[in-house]
C-alpha cells in the first residue's frame, strides 16, 4: 500500500535526493544546520509575498545537510517583483541566521547565494525591474548577462552599462540580506525555539511549523 509517508519520501527524493543515513554530523554541525534551515523558514514565514513553509528537516539528503520546503498553494505561471524580492530575502535567511547566532558563517550558503544572485541578475537584465537600467532586455539565452557565458555572440551593451548592472545586482542582494537580518533579529526567540525543536525532532511538518510561527512579526 502506498501511504502518505511513501509519497512524502518520494517528494523529498525528487527535490533533495536520497537520505544519507551514513553521513554523521557532529553536534556543532547539526546546530549550524538547524539555525541555517530555521533562518530560511522564519524569513519565509515573516514575508508577505512568500509561499508557505511546508517542511523543514536537518536530515542529510543528496549533497544538502538539510533543507526547507516552501510550496505555493496554487499553480503559478508568473512571478511578481515583490515575490522575487521575497525569494531573495528567503534565500539569504540561512546565511543571516549563521552570522547572527555564530558570528562565523559556513560554506553551506553557497547555493543560496548563487540562486539569489541569479534572481537579482534576471530582474535587472531580463525582467526590466531596475529603474537605473529600465525596461531593456540585456541578457541572452546563450550568454551570461555580463558577456562571460559560453555563447559566441558579442556583448550587446557597453562597459558602463555592465558596471551599472553590477551595482544594481549588488544593491538587490544587500537589501535582501538586510531584510532577512531584520526579520531574524525581530523574531530571535522564535528562531531559537525552532532550532531547538529541529535538533530534537529533526523534521517538522506544516502543522508543527504553523504553531511555532503563530507569533511571527511580519
Amino acid at each position: 500500500m502506498i501511504d502518505d509517508r511513501a509519497i512524502d519520501e518520494a517528494i523529498d527524493r525528487v527535490m533533495a535526493g536520497p537520505q544519507r543515513s551514513s553521513r554523521i554530523m557532529n553536534e556543532h554541525e547539526r546546530k549550524v544546520t538547524a539555525y541555517h534551515e530555521g533562518g530560511h523558514a522564519l524569513v519565509a514565514a515573516a514575508l508577505r509575498n512568500s509561499a508557505p513553509v511546508t517542511k523543514i528537516t536537518i536530515l542529510p539528503r543528496g549533497r544538502a545537510l538539510g533543507y526547507t520546503m516552501v510550496m505555493p498553494q496554487d499553480d503559478k505561471y508568473s512571478t511578481t517583483r515583490h515575490e522575487l524580492l521575497d525569494q531573495m530575502a528567503y534565500a539569504m535567511g540561512g546565511r543571516a541566521a549563521e552570522e547572527i547566532v555564530f558570528h562565523d558563517p559556513s560554506t553551506g550558503a553557497s547555493n543560496d547565494i548563487q540562486k539569489a544572485t541569479d534572481t537579482a541578475r534576471k530582474m535587472v537584465t531580463d525582467y526590466g525591474m531596475s529603474d537605473r537600467i529600465g525596461m531593456v532586455k540585456l541578457g541572452d539565452a546563450d550568454t551570461e548577462a555580463f558577456g562571460h557565458g559560453s555563447g559566441e555572440g558579442p556583448r550587446s551593451f557597453s562597459d558602463e552599462t555592465a558596471a551599472i548592472i553590477d551595482e544594481e545586482v549588488r544593491r538587490l542582494l544587500d537589501n535582501a540580506m538586510r531584510e532577512a537580518w531584520e526579520i531574524l533579529t525581530n523574531n530571535r526567540a522564535i528562531l531559537d525555539t525552532l532550532a531547538a525543536r529541529l535538533l530534537e525532532e529533526e523534521t517538522l511538518d506544516e502543522a508543527q511549523l504553523a504553531q511555532i510561527f503563530k507569533d511571527v512579526v511580519k
